[in-house]
């Protein structure tokens, strides 16, 4: 407010990101399909999904031997499929046992999709999961989920995910832990961010969420326009749209309910693939 008694515009502020060389010199990456990278392929092994942790991995590598420091090890234990619970039990002590620098504990999204959670439950768990890492002296990195308001199906899912990224935020600043800020990205929430079957990443969405965790750990992004918006998309006609619901029903939802019912997962026979800290060359 100036002297006149008029409120006056200031620029919002701005957190000073650094170029320096990562510190980190090995990173493990814990949790399910978002931190396996579905969607993303590797054309040289269609059975290996790359994905926004793997991106990241090789970016901070990158950059530690530019500054002639040794290439970062990496490992990445997530396993589509998985809830919170099973995530923190079965794969943050094989993550811990490695003594990383850095890891990355992200979940929960399975919790949320299904008809009932108890949100406050599962960051608990959390919390008490991060808790465990940071006494390492590990550094943590957290994501907030994203704002599916507008998304259909999945709009349901908006009120609970914003009360969990309330608790991931309290989390990080309880444990000082890092967060990449999915929820805030104006643009991930952009149905071209997103695959077919509407739940996980494409390639070029796993390139931004490697871009917010670069902003996270207060690097600077690969992309410096990494939020700037997409242009607008072509108008779909209603005919295409209906067709593409009713695929979509058939080869995503079906099945997801049928795993529902009979209790599998996507993630029942599946292994880490990457299950041990490997040098970046």
């Amino acid at each position: 407010m100036n002297s006149s008694g008029q409120f006056e515009a200031r620029s919002t502020p701005t957190v000073e990101l650094s170029s320096e060389p990562p510190q980190w010199r090995s990173y493990v990456a814990i949790g399910d399909s978002f931190s396996e990278g579905l969607w993303d392929v590797a054309p040289e092994n269609p059975d290996v999904c790359r994905g926004w942790a793997d991106m990241l991995a090789l970016t901070l590598s990158s950059r530690r031997q530019a500054a002639g420091l040794s290439p970062l090890s990496y490992a990445n234990l997530a396993i589509r499929g998985r809830l919170l619970r099973p995530i923190i039990s079965e794969q943050l002590p094989r993550a811990l046992d490695m003594s990383p620098d850095l890891i990355s504990i992200i979940g929960g999204g399975n919790d949320i999709l299904r008809p009932a959670v108890d949100v406050d439950l599962i960051a608990a768990h959390l919390d008490h999961a991060v808790a465990q890492a940071r006494a390492t002296g590990a550094d943590v990195l957290l994501a907030t989920g994203t704002d599916f308001s507008g998304r259909g199906s999945l709009a349901f899912t908006r009120s609970r995910t914003a009360i969990f990224n309330s608790h991931i935020w309290s989390i990080a600043q309880r444990h000082g832990a890092y967060v990449a800020n999915m929820w805030g990205h104006r643009t991930i929430s952009d149905p071209r961010m997103w695959a077919e079957d509407r739940i996980h990443l494409t390639t070029q969405g796993h390139r931004r969420v490697a871009d917010m965790a670069l902003v996270g750990l207060g690097l600077q992004p690969e992309d410096p326009g990494f939020d700037a918006p997409l242009d607008d998309p072509q108008p779909k006609n209603p005919r295409v749209r209906a067709r593409e619901n009713i695929v979509w029903a058939r080869e995503h939802v079906g099945p997801w309910i049928k795993r529902r019912l009979t209790g599998t997962s996507t993630g029942d026979t599946r292994v880490a693939k990457y299950p041990t800290l490997e040098p970046i060359d």
